[in-house]
């Protein structure tokens, strides 16, 4: 399973470098159905829209919400280049997606932007653990390499400028 994990997120990885390339902050998210199909992907669109739930999770279950059932959606993976943040992880949540694998871990998201972002400090899984039924979550996974698009020179300082 992790070799299968690591691939979909280095595509998750692809869809974020696709955000930053079209002026948003990059972070990027891939539905996968249990049999390795993918289903849905979605950019952060934040900036351009200056929409604040413009989140790639948020933008990729809302529209997985429409097109899918819920008894589809407990059986797929949802593979982000970043752990969720609390409402993205909300969002899984009230999705019904069964498992969730990320990149990078928020704790690293912010060493690596240290006061330019405003962040919840909290874990997708301890937020998640809390709920009425199980979601699992794998990561974080490949986080060197996750973490390469929001460094410095990578990215630039203005990516989480307001």
């Amino acid at each position: 399973m992790i070799e299968t994990d690591h691939r979909y997120l280095r595509y998750a990885l692809m869809v974020a470098q696709r955000s930053r390339e079209h002026g948003n902050r990059p972070f990027g998210a891939v539905l996968v159905s249990s049999r390795g199909r993918i289903l849905l992907e979605a950019e952060n669109d934040q900036d351009v829209t200056h929409d604040c739930t413009g989140h790639a999770e948020t933008r990729l279950l809302a529209e997985a919400s429409r097109q899918f059932t819920r008894s589809l959606l407990a059986h797929c993976t949802l593979y982000v280049n970043a752990e969720p943040c609390p409402m993205c992880a909300g969002a899984i949540f009230w999705s019904g997606v069964g498992r969730i694998v990320f990149g990078l871990g928020s704790s690293r998201l912010q060493e690596l932007s240290g006061d330019r972002a405003e962040q919840l400090q909290e874990h997708c899984a301890d937020l998640l653990a809390r709920g009425t039924h199980p979601v699992e979550v794998v990561g974080p996974l490949i986080e060197e390499e996750a973490a390469q698009i929001f460094k410095e020179g990578t990215w630039g300082a203005s990516v989480f400028a307001d």
